[in-house]
């Protein structure tokens, strides 16, 4: 890896930082992944234009800086991968807010920083003041097209794996991400948040306990409903 060679002489184009960033946030993440797109969206949503400022998934993985910033070597996962497992840590750290449409047949997710503008924006179009399509006129050249004919609707998101890990165990390690997205990936959601409900029950607040329902229920099927 060639060595940096220092910033140029004379002024330098700069992305501000929130001091917030550095006193509560960057102390606690560790993960090297979700650090590097947190950073890579300051710089992103601080070059956009319009309101509310929010960038979509189809842009993130379409900007070729950010996938070269997602390679790392050794790791296996694809890029694609890698940005959807960071982006989930910052969303349950609550770094990120989002909104989920569909447009046509694609499920798109437009991604907002957890400011109180962007609170009320995403407000605003979930109780149908502000139309959906208005994300649309924000995307970049990589959307569907501004303008054009679209059947565009928001897709109503129930707590996901990660949310409801925080929600019910605590804080998620960086380290059990990725083996949290995979179990999302491998079991009905429905099975998920009744193995997590029936965790609380016997208060076994833990995720072995919770695999181990989800290992049962996919090996010996789960009442009439047999897994696969």
């Amino acid at each position: 890896m060639p060595a940096f060679t220092g910033f140029p002489p004379g002024k330098n184009p700069f992305i501000p930082l929130p001091d917030q960033f550095f006193t509560a946030l960057l102390p606690e993440i560790e993960d090297v992944g979700e650090l590097k797109v947190t950073l890579h969206l300051f710089s992103v949503l601080y070059r956009k234009h319009g309101v509310p400022r929010c960038v979509s998934d189809r842009e993130l993985l379409a900007d070729p800086l950010l996938r070269r910033t997602l390679r790392r070597q050794g790791d296996p996962r694809a890029v694609e991968e890698r940005l959807h497992a960071a982006l989930e840590l910052a969303i349950t750290r609550g770094t990120l807010l989002r909104v989920r449409v569909r447009v046509d047949s694609e499920v798109v997710t437009w991604y907002f920083f957890n400011t109180e503008r962007s609170r009320q924006a995403v407000a605003r179009l979930l109780h149908g003041d502000v139309s959906p399509e208005l994300l649309l006129d924000l995307e970049g050249p990589v959307g569907s097209g501004a303008g054009e004919e679209h059947h565009v609707a928001l897709e109503i998101e129930r707590p996901n794996i990660f949310t409801l890990y925080e929600q019910n165990i605590g804080l998620l390690p960086p380290l059990l991400a990725e083996e949290l997205r995979e179990a999302a990936e491998q079991y009905p959601h429905e099975w998920i948040e009744e193995a997590f409900r029936l965790a609380l029950q016997q208060n076994k607040r833990r995720w072995s306990y919770i695999r181990a329902i989800l290992k049962r229920w996919g090996t010996d099927g789960k009442g009439e409903q047999t897994y696969g």
